[in-house]
C-alpha cells in the first residue's frame, strides 16, 4: 500500500541532486569478494561499527565469505560499493527477504567511511538502492534499524521517504550500554498497477 496521495517519490530527484551538487567524484559499483580487505578496514573504524550492528576486529576471511555467500544464488541482494579515487568509502546492503509472505520487502544497511560522512556518499548509495527496488526489485517495502542517537542518518533516511514505525528499547549493547534503536520503512511511492488492455474482453 503506498503513501498518502500527493507525497511524491524524492529518490530518483535526490539522486539528480547529489550528482548535480557533488563536487567529489563518486563511483558506484557492486561488491566482490576482492573487496573484503577495504570491507574489514571500513568496518574497523568505531565511527563506523559503532553506529552498526558490527563488531571490533572485523575479520577479512569472514567478510570475504559473506561477499563470496552474497554471489550465490540468483543474486537477489543488492551489494553496493561507493569509491572515491578508487578507494572504497561508502558501502550499501538491499536484502530482499525469503519468506514467501515477505518476498515484497527488503532489509537495508549502509556505512560511510569516517573522513567521507556528510559530503553526499550516503546520498547517493541510498539513491541508488531507492531506485532499484522502486523500478527493477519489486520491492514494496524497505525496512531498516538505527540507533536513536544517530541523527545524521535518520535525516539522510527520512530524506528519502523512511518514515519512524516504533523504538526498540535496549535492542543492542554498545561499548558497555544497551541503546534503544528506530524501526524505519519506506513504501513504494507509486506502485506499479496492471490492467487489462480495452480490447480484452472479460
Amino acid at each position: 500500500m503506498p503513501w498518502p496521495a500527493g507525497e511524491l517519490s524524492r529518490c530518483h530527484n535526490n539522486r539528480r541532486r547529489y550528482f548535480a551538487m557533488n563536487p567529489e567524484p563518486i563511483t558506484l559499483r557492486r561488491a566482490t569478494p576482492a573487496d573484503a580487505a577495504d570491507y574489514a578496514r571500513l568496518m574497523g573504524d568505531p565511527e563506523v561499527y559503532g553506529n552498526l550492528m558490527q563488531l571490533p576486529w572485523p575479520s577479512e576471511t569472514v567478510w570475504r565469505e559473506r561477499l563470496e555467500a552474497g554471489q550465490k544464488g540468483e543474486g537477489h541482494d543488492l551489494s553496493l560499493v561507493a569509491l572515491h579515487e578508487g578507494r572504497i568509502v561508502g558501502s550499501l546492503g538491499l536484502h530482499p527477504q525469503p519468506r514467501v509472505r515477505r518476498r515484497h520487502v527488503a532489509m537495508l544497511g549502509i556505512s560511510v567511511a569516517r573522513e567521507h560522512q556528510g559530503r553526499g556518499i550516503g546520498q547517493a548509495l541510498m539513491a541508488a538502492a531507492c531506485s532499484f527496488a522502486d523500478g527493477w526489485a519489486q520491492i514494496l517495502r524497505i525496512e531498516l534499524t538505527v540507533f536513536v542517537d544517530n541523527e545524521r542518518a535518520i535525516a539522510l533516511y527520512r530524506r528519502h521517504g523512511f518514515r519512524v514505525e516504533g523504538t526498540h528499547v535496549a535492542y543492542a549493547m554498545r561499548d558497555g550500554r544497551y541503546v534503544d534503536v528506530l524501526s524505519m520503512a519506506r513504501l513504494h511511492p507509486e506502485p506499479p498497477r496492471i490492467a487489462w488492455p480495452a480490447t480484452v474482453a472479460a
